[in-house]
């Protein structure tokens, strides 16, 4: 994980110790990364690429849907496909969205000339707006999951991580 671009050195610090607590992927711009993302469970990272300020820490269970397991990629195609909405990221990025005015007259714009959208669709362009890249750390299970990402957290919690 590179973190030259953060120029605050307490933070570049704290991103040296999550750096240490697990084997991470390299950075990718999120929505080209979900294709290649693990059907494990595991930690992901969401970053802004510009300052290399991670932004969001989530964790992906094994889930499965149609029997076949989702992981680190059905959690991130969720909010890709603006599923998410109302939990985690999802939510997070649509209240960003809602609060930014030339985004809000966008949408406008596409409601009179288009008609209305679903919930879905503005949820997931609130998403993909934000132009954020992703790292994760797989996992062999659920609780491992939820012990890195409770470490992680607990580096990052003072750091403008979005997390609530």
């Amino acid at each position: 994980m590179s973190w030259s671009t953060v120029h605050d050195y307490a933070l570049r610090e704290r991103y040296a110790e999550v750096h240490d607590l697990a084997e991470w992927s390299p950075w990718m711009p999120f929505e080209s990364a979900i294709p290649s993302a693990p059907r494990e469970p595991g930690v992901y990272l969401l970053r802004e690429p510009l300052t290399g300020i991670i932004r969001y820490v989530g964790m992906a269970g094994e889930r499965a849907a149609g029997g076949r397991p989702q992981g680190l990629y059905g959690r991130l195609k969720i909010y890709r496909n603006g599923r998410g909405a109302i939990s985690g990221f999802g939510e997070e990025a649509l209240d960003r969205a809602l609060a930014d005015p030339q985004w809000l007259e966008q949408q406008l714009h596409d409601l009179r000339d288009h008609g209305p959208k679903r919930a879905q669709d503005w949820a997931r362009e609130a998403v993909l707006r934000l132009g954020l890249e992703v790292s994760w750390s797989v996992t062999p299970d659920t609780n491992d999951a939820r012990y890195l990402e409770t470490q992680t957290l607990t580096l990052l919690r003072t750091t403008g991580i979005w997390n609530r």
